[in-house]
């Protein structure tokens, strides 16, 4: 992901002095994989698309404070992680106020009614779960485990980043990022273990 240390620093000289161009190759270079990144945090794919434009703006806007301390690639990651971090927590405020909502609602619907508006596409129990069935499987999973230990979890195992990378973008020392590594992979195994057991089942 990260680009060879001369064409870094004229990037970063191009992207301070307002280069359009600049932030298009921006873009081309690291877009991907902080979309990546951001979908495996979020799990929404309309916010993931809305979140990674909102990154590269900020990137843009706070390029003049980048120190150069740390990979340009890295202090990118650590910008989607902190505003993830702030969308997921937003997200969980306003799910649990139409959760509210949709109990009123549900509360002054008849049953007959509801039944009708729900109606839930049921899987044939005999076909074999797919590779996709699997693969969302543990895209839910990754969304169920503890918040603080996803993105450990996300950059270490989906992003192959290093410990140190992941210590500098989290600001976690290393026997924390290791600890919420070891943890998350086990609520992870325990969730998909579970989940695969009751489709199959």
């Amino acid at each position: 992901m990260a680009l060879p240390d001369e064409l870094e620093a004229k990037l970063i000289e191009r992207l301070a002095a307002r280069d359009e161009r600049a932030f298009n190759e921006l873009v081309q270079t690291y877009g991907r994989r902080v979309s990546a990144l951001v979908l495996r945090m979020l799990g929404n794919k309309a916010e993931a698309e809305d979140l990674t434009q909102e990154v590269f703006v900020q990137v843009f806007k706070a390029i003049g404070t980048f120190r150069g301390e740390s990979k340009l690639s890295t202090w990118i990651y650590r910008i989607a992680v902190n505003l993830c971090k702030n969308r997921s927590k937003y997200l969980r405020v306003r799910h649990a106020s139409e959760q509210d909502e949709l109990e009123a609602v549900a509360e002054r619907v008849p049953l007959g009614e509801a039944r009708r508006a729900n109606v839930a596409v049921i899987e044939r129990p005999d076909e074999a779960l797919g590779g996709k069935q699997v693969e969302k499987i543990v895209q839910d999973a990754i969304q169920r485990i503890d918040p603080a230990f996803r993105e450990c979890l996300v950059l270490r195992d989906v992003e192959e980043l290093s410990y140190e990378e992941i210590e500098q973008i989290t600001g976690l020392a290393a026997g924390t990022v290791k600890s919420r590594i070891f943890r998350a992979r086990a609520q992870l195994k325990e969730i998909v273990e579970r989940e695969l057991g009751e489709k199959i089942g």
